[in-house]
């Protein structure tokens, strides 16, 4: 016999199950990275760092969790 298959009712709404995605600007990722402003616009260009994402007239923003995936590989390739 088969059962059958429900689907969750569309409400509108977002999904808040899943964890929300935390935008930093330009002095908290400078902060976090103890890299000057002219220092990740640089890494940028050379494809060593996240780039930012346009938030609308001249404002910009990183995603937390790319700056915490580039925190973690330099702690990874770091040599002891």
């Amino acid at each position: 016999m088969q059962h059958p298959t429900t689907k969750p009712a569309a409400t509108g709404k977002a999904d808040t199950s899943a964890k929300a995605e935390r935008f930093l600007r330009l002095p908290e990722v400078m902060s976090r990275t103890a890299l000057s402003r002219s220092g990740i616009y640089a890494a940028i260009q050379r494809g060593e760092f996240p780039h930012s994402i346009p938030l609308g007239g001249k404002s910009v923003a990183w995603l937390e969790s790319e700056i915490t995936a580039w925190q973690d590989a330099r702690i990874a390739h770091r040599q002891h």
